[in-house]
């Protein structure tokens, strides 16, 4: 009588191997799902444990299968296939969105290293033929500046200059001003440590990725307490000095600029979820400015546990040369002022402290909707 009454159970349901085939899964991975409890299997036999699956089942397992095949962690698909269509959309179309952010910083990487070694292997060809006391002696001259803007009642906007270091950080959330300065405080004792002229370009690059981390986790620190610590955290821009080289460290949608030549060169990719429309072409420049999610970040130092992998900081090596200007700010600046502005005003600037007020009321003409960062350092020969 139980065994009828357990082939009744399952007269509409299948057999795990029959699912598999239906849904694209292998029997092991429907295994695993069950386990996770990602894909519960419909009934599972109390008496010899065979899994039984309904046949609605079959769009979700294959929704979990695509999901896979475009690298989502199983943690993620979890949440996806517990939404509702319109949810679920949004929810890939996020995680698309840092695929493609982490996918571009490797490709600048990968650039750079090209780059790098092609010319490290024509510097060593010549090296007999170049008098390098003929280079010069380079340095900086550097000048930053945060302010409230015209609208905000306080300032969550960090920007340092220095011999070493110059850097802006945009805090957001209850802690967002604690957690800007701590990530600029974090990267001082690296760039201290940047010595000139003498920290080769591939351990300097490991040196910014170390700052990095120590700045994500100096955010951690600087927000915990605050009763909601993934909601505060901050985005960081920063430049080392070397004697020679500019190291960046970048992460969040604050920007860094080369003036060069009386041209202006955005050098940083921002981390959000509009650039990354611009990217896939699916949004114009234009229509970013006004998108109701244009302040959405795919990647910030924020104040959650666990954050190191995904607030991984783009890194890399600007060559200098004198008369170079950079400008690094927070999107206080760059999203109210346009970029042939920008190289206005940074052209017209006969220093850095000029350059970085004339920035700041630009901003303030413009309504100064947000606090505003931002840092100005010339290239020169000494």
């Amino acid at each position: 009588m139980e065994r009828e009454a357990r082939a009744k159970g399952t007269a509409a349901l299948v057999t795990i191997g029959e699912f598999a085939r239906s849904s694209r899964l292998s029997a092991k991975a429907l295994r695993r799902y069950d386990e996770l409890g990602l894909l519960r299997p419909a009934l599972v036999d109390p008496v010899n444990g065979y899994r039984y699956y309904d046949g609605t089942q079959v769009g979700t397992a294959r929704l979990v299968a695509w999901l896979r095949r475009i690298g989502m962690p199983l943690a993620g698909i979890k949440e996806v296939v517990a939404l509702d269509a319109g949810a679920a959309a949004a929810a890939i179309r996020t995680f698309w969105a840092q695929v493609e952010a982490e996918t571009a910083a490797r490709r600048d990487l990968a650039t750079f290293l090209v780059d790098h070694l092609a010319a490290e292997e024509v510097e060593m060809s010549q090296v007999d033929m170049v008098d390098r006391g003929t280079l010069g002696t380079l340095g900086i001259r550097y000048a930053a500046r945060s302010d409230p803007g015209a609208v905000r009642g306080t300032n969550q906007d960090a920007a340092f200059a220095g011999a070493r270091l110059l850097a802006v950080a945009d805090g957001f959330g209850e802690r967002g001003a604690g957690a800007s300065t701590a990530a600029i405080d974090a990267l001082k004792p690296v760039a201290q440590g940047a010595v000139r002229g003498a920290v080769p370009a591939a351990e300097l690059l490991n040196a910014l990725e170390d700052a990095a981390g120590l700045a994500a986790r100096a955010v951690r620190d600087a927000v915990a307490g605050s009763g909601a610590p993934d909601e505060s955290g901050t985005t960081l821009t920063a430049m080392v000095w070397t004697g020679s080289q500019l190291g960046l460290v970048h992460i969040g949608d604050s920007r860094a600029y080369l003036l060069r030549g009386g041209e202006l060169f955005r050098i940083t990719h921002d981390h959000s979820l509009v650039q990354s429309m611009i990217d896939d072409g699916s949004l114009t420049e234009d229509e970013a400015a006004s998108h109701p999610q244009r302040a959405l970040l795919l990647k910030a130092l924020v104040g959650g546990p666990g954050q190191d992998g995904p607030a991984r900081a783009d890194v890399q090596l600007q060559e200098a040369r004198p008369g170079d200007r950079y400008l690094l700010c927070s999107d206080g600046l760059s999203a109210v002022v346009d970029g042939t502005e920008l190289a206005g005003a940074l052209g017209a600037a006969d220093g850095p402290d000029t350059a970085v007020r004339a920035l700041v009321a630009l901003a303030h003409a413009a309504g100064g909707p947000d606090n505003v960062a931002c840092v100005v350092a010339d290239v020169v020969a000494l």
